[in-house]
Order: C-alpha cells, then sequence, then structure tokens
C-alpha cells in the first residue's frame, strides 16, 4: 500500500502533537527527514524503540522530536508504522506533516488508519466503530463499555451467535441433501433450541443499545407547564446556577434556554420552554410553539404544576398529552398553601417541590436515575452498539422470529433454511466479515482525521 500520514493529536497549542505514517515504504521516507542524535537511522530501528533527533528540512532543524518505529506485522494498522512526537504548536506540527508529503506520502482520510487495521484483520468492523466511542466516552460507564467492544466483547457475541446459525445451517443443509438418512440436529426442537438462543442474545443486545444511546446521547428533556409556575425556577434549581430569566412577570420565557444537567451517568439536555397559553403578542406566540413542539418531541417531559392554584384548561390539556409519554409531574410551590386538584393526576411518577426554597428537589434526581436504571454494568454488556450496528441485529431478530413461526406453523424446514440464513447474513454484516466496501467506507468517514 502507498504511504499515508496525519496529525493525529487535535491542532491546538499543547505540550506534544503526534504525527503518524503509516505503510510500505513510511520508515524509509522517515530516514529522508530524521537525523538522529544517536547512531541509528529508522531503516536501522527494532519494532517498538524509540529514537531522539531532529526534524530536517533543507539542512535547517525543524523541531527536536522522538520517532517511535513499529514493524509490520505488530503494529496498530498492520502495516509499517512511524509516529513522530515533536512540539505541540500548530504551526510545527504543520510543517512536519508538509515535510512528510513533500517526500511522497499521501493525506490520510479520515479513520484511514483504523481503517487499515480492520482491512487488514486486526481488530472487527465492531471494534474499530468502538475506537471513536473510546474518543468521546463521557463518563466512566461510556469509557468501560467502550473497551469492552474494542477488546472484542460484542463481535464475540455476534461470533457466538452466528457459529450456532452456521452449525444449524449446515445440519439443515445435509437434510436437504439427504433427507432420507437419520442425521443428528435437524429435528425442529435442535434447530428451535439455536434459534432461541440467538434470539436470547440479540435482545439482551438491543436492550444495552437502548441504555448505551442513553449514556452517549442524553436524555432530550423539556421541561412544560402554565407560565409562572416556576419553570425556571426550577432550571436553575437543577442546574446549580442561574440560566433562565425568573421574574413575577408571566410570559417572561420566550425562547427554549437549554442546557446540559448531569446526574452521575445520566445526562439530560434539558429545555426550558415558555409557559404554554394564549400568547399576548407575536414572539411569545411563537415562543410557545415551540413549546409545544418541544414538548411532542422530548424523550422525557417534566410538567410543572402550581400547586398553589387549581388546575386550568391548560393544566388537563398537558396532562392529557403526557400521560403516554415518559414523564415527571412536578407540582410545584410547595412551600404555599395548596390548593390544587389531585384528584385529576392519578399518576405514580408525581412530586411535591418547592423550586423557590429547594425543597423535594433532589426527589426529582432521584427519581430520574431510578427512571433509567443505569446501573449495573457488567462484562457482557456492549452499551455502544451504535444505529448501523443496532438496524443488523433488528433486521437479524426479524428474521429470527420468523424462522421460530415457521418451526411453529408447520413448514418445512427449507423454509427455516432461508430465514436463518438471512438473520445470519446480516449478523455477518455486523461484525463486517461480509460488510460491503460502502458500508466499510462510511463507517470510517465518521472518524476523524488521524485516527
Amino acid at each position: 500500500m502507498s504511504v499515508v500520514a496525519a496529525i493525529s493529536t487535535p491542532l491546538a497549542v499543547g505540550g506534544l502533537a503526534l504525527i503518524r505514517i503509516c505503510g510500505d515504504g513510511s520508515i524509509q521516507l522517515a530516514d529522508k527527514i530524521f537525523s538522529p542524535y544517536a547512531k541509528n537511522l529508522p531503516s536501522q530501528m527494532a519494532g517498538h524503540t524509540c529514537a531522539y533527533g531532529r526534524i530536517v528540512r533543507d539542512g535547517q532543524t525543524l523541531d527536536d522530536v522522538v520517532l517511535t518505529v513499529f514493524r509490520a506485522p505488530h503494529s496498530y494498522t498492520g502495516f509499517d508504522t512511524v509516529e513522530i512526537s515533536c512540539h505541540g504548536g500548530v504551526y510545527v506540527a504543520k510543517e512536519i506533516l508538509r515535510l512528510i508529503l513533500d517526500n511522497g506520502a499521501e493525506p490520510a482520510e479520515p479513520g484511514e488508519f483504523t481503517k487499515l487495521a480492520f482491512l487488514n484483520g486486526k481488530m472487527s468492523l465492531t471494534q474499530a466503530e468502538s475506537v471513536m466511542d473510546i474518543i468521546g466516552a463521557s463518563g466512566e460507564a461510556t469509557l468501560k463499555s467502550a473497551r469492552l467492544i474494542k477488546d472484542g466483547a460484542l463481535y464475540q457475541s455476534i461470533r457466538d451467535i452466528s457459529d450456532r446459525l452456521t452449525a444449524a445451517l449446515g445440519s439443515l443443509a445435509a437434510w436437504t441433501d439427504y433427507p432420507d438418512e437419520d442425521l443428528p440436529g435437524t429435528d425442529p426442537g435442535s434447530v428451535r433450541e439455536a434459534v432461541e438462543f440467538a434470539l436470547q442474545r440479540i435482545s439482551q443486545i438491543l436492550d444495552d443499545y437502548d441504555r448505551g444511546r442513553i449514556l452517549r446521547e442524553g436524555i432530550d428533556t423539556a421541561i412544560i407547564g402554565k407560565p409562572n409556575v416556576g419553570k425556571s425556577t426550577l432550571m436553575n434549581r437543577l442546574l446549580g446556577y442561574r440560566r433562565s430569566i425568573v421574574t413575577t412577570a408571566a410570559g417572561t420565557t420566550r425562547d427554549v434556554i437549554e442546557e446540559e444537567l448531569r446526574l452521575g451517568e445520566l445526562r439530560l439536555r434539558l429545555s426550558d420552554t415558555a409557559g404554554i397559553r394564549d400568547a399576548a403578542d407575536e414572539a411569545e406566540a411563537m415562543g410557545v410553539d415551540l413549546a409545544r413542539k418541544k414538548l411532542d418531541e422530548a424523550e422525557l417531559v417534566i410538567a410543572v404544576f402550581d400547586g398553589s392554584e387549581p388546575l386550568s384548561e391548560t393544566d388537563r390539556d398537558i396532562l392529557e398529552r403526557i400521560k403516554n409519554r415518559r414523564h415527571i409531574i412536578v407540582i410545584n410551590k410547595s412551600d404555599l398553601p395548596e390548593k390544587i386538584d389531585l384528584k385529576y393526576i392519578n399518576d405514580d411518577n408525581i412530586l411535591f417541590v418547592s423550586a423557590n426554597t429547594g425543597d423535594g428537589v433532589e426527589k426529582i434526581r432521584e427519581k430520574l436515575i431510578e427512571m433509567f436504571k443505569l446501573g449495573g454494568l457488567g462484562e457482557g454488556s456492549h452499551l455502544f452498539a451504535n444505529e448501523r450496528q443496532r438496524s443488523l441485529c433488528v433486521k437479524a431478530k426479524s428474521f429470527l422470529t420468523q424462522a421460530l413461526s415457521a418451526i411453529d406453523g408447520g413448514f418445512t424446514l427449507d423454509a427455516v433454511t432461508v430465514c436463518i440464513d438471512s438473520a445470519l447474513n446480516e449478523l455477518l454484516a455486523l461484525s463486517g466479515e461480509r460488510a460491503t466496501e460502502a458500508v466499510v467506507n462510511d463507517v470510517f468517514s465518521r472518524f476523524c482525521v488521524g485516527k
């Protein structure tokens, strides 16, 4: 393969920057630009060894660097690789990269080094995808789950499922070729056992996906209610600082105010919205429309009601709109005499708080953590299955469900074979063993340059 190169650290001022060169001839290219303070040029160095020296252009020193040699196949990509650690200024890193390119290397595409590792058999496609999850990890659980997949946990699960289905298909193929023989493993009970095993494992991966998406992306959360029920005060209390403007005048919030709230590993993308009512002017009307849109789109609704006032028609409308949604009902102003009619609110997720004093606000945090149950990340969890992987798992699960229906419906084993084979194809595409070039290119296009 041709030599490719890129800066693998962020382009910013810092202590160090790292430039990576990879491919056949990368070590020889390094000989042209690196002058060691000791004897050995890169081509004379053993793999996994470092040398201190200078990067030289036209006889002039660009920077003092540490150069590391990785010889194939014992490198990240499986190809000869050179990594140059220089000072972390933007200019000096770019100048060294330019010198490398001037000496015959091509600029690396996004994710090209990890793509080479995949194509060279150093990792599966699921392991490769987890690299970006490690880079983007936002907490202990997200990092742990990404590391599990990078270490092959998801691939091994898919491999176990695929092996069971492949064995079942082999037995079914033998039965098709020799229908008069009494071959083991081709009775409906044995086939059903293999399919049920696969279904159970895939269902677990899909359950983990939902937990992983919450950890990775956070939960889109809308704080909804009438004007002056205390939405902005509640948001400020939850955040622990003043983010939304609070006044006694109704309709203060016109636009959607967004901020992130962290509750341990749980992240909420909070949106404080305009009070829902018949607007007094065009600007407020636009804010109310945005609030209603947020109410319809949010994954979680925190509906706030004024406990010191009777329920209004607007309150009842909000209750009706959230009853089939994931929600928490907050009865605010618990420090004032209670006038709200609670017989209209029959809900398990109701909390009484005073956003003004802070009393009861901690119960909201506890309820949220309880609702999403993100604890208990185990060694068998695969939290970072992404949307591509999820889609393939969903398709595989559908084909396996059809296979069970075919078995129970008394269909021939030929029909069952078609369903199982289709499921297996989806799983092999997930692991990358049957991934098309277009899929592989799309996966790595999401990577940063230098990785």
